[in-house]
């Protein structure tokens, strides 16, 4: 298939992405053991960037680089602290507290909460999604350096998708199944998966913003394992 100049989409490209995701998410939600999701996210993110390449695509195209990096970096840590702030008043205020009781997180001991917050999230899940989805496809897309809405859109929708298996599992948060307990569980996956989506054009902008990856990896990772670690404090002090 051909690609268009300038920097169109790269249709066999974004198909081949696409099919490698849906097979890493299977893999690492269904098939692997638990140790291997944050090598299988690292494995599928440096597959993406090697097909993006060879598909024509320059690296800063990606967010990935070397010249923002620095203002990336500042965006990012400006997100993070805006993420972990907003954290902090909830876990100080207890009528928010619910919000963090999440039956997901289960019972984990420190070493284990540890190897969540600092490996298991960062690689398996924020290294792949923001390579994926605010990196790789809307470069793919023919988003190029600029913000153009119609790859931005585009990869957040993928990015909804992507959220797909994850979604089912939704209920087991206090908040969510007291919101939402009446709902089939078939909607409260498309409502979250339509979440999902909208955060991922509130992160693309971030990488905009910063022109650089590093800037929404920082925001996600806040978001993620902030978010964790906070329900492991609720948990703990029950």
């Amino acid at each position: 298939m051909s690609v268009r100049p300038g920097g169109g989409p790269r249709v066999l490209a974004v198909v081949v992405a696409v099919l490698l995701l849906a097979a890493a998410t299977v893999l690492a939600n269904r098939v692997l053991p638990g140790w291997a999701y944050p090598v299988c996210g690292t494995v599928a993110a440096l597959l993406l960037v090697v097909l993006a390449r060879a598909s024509g695509v320059a690296s800063p195209e990606m967010g990935l680089g070397r010249r923002h990096l620095g203002r990336g970096a500042v965006v990012g840590l400006i997100g993070m602290g805006v993420v972990l702030l907003a954290f902090g008043v909830a876990l100080a205020v207890p009528a928010l507290r619910p919000l963090f009781d999440d039956g997901r997180v289960g019972s984990p001991d420190l070493t284990e909460v540890l190897w969540q917050t600092l490996i298991r999230i960062p690689l398996g899940t924020v290294l792949i999604e923001e390579v994926a989805f605010r990196g790789v496809l809307p470069a793919l897309l023919g988003a190029d350096q600029r913000w153009r809405w119609g790859p931005v859109l585009g990869a957040a929708g993928l990015f909804g998708l992507w959220h797909l298996l994850p979604s089912l599992a939704l209920v087991r948060n206090a908040a969510v199944a007291e919101t939402f307990g009446g709902f089939p569980l078939w909607l409260v996956s498309v409502l979250a998966m339509l979440g999902a989506a909208g955060a991922g054009v509130f992160l693309h902008w971030w990488r905009h913003t910063g022109r650089s990856l590093l800037a929404p990896m920082a925001v996600h990772t806040a978001t993620n394992s902030g978010g964790l670690a906070a329900a492991w404090l609720v948990l703990a002090h029950r």
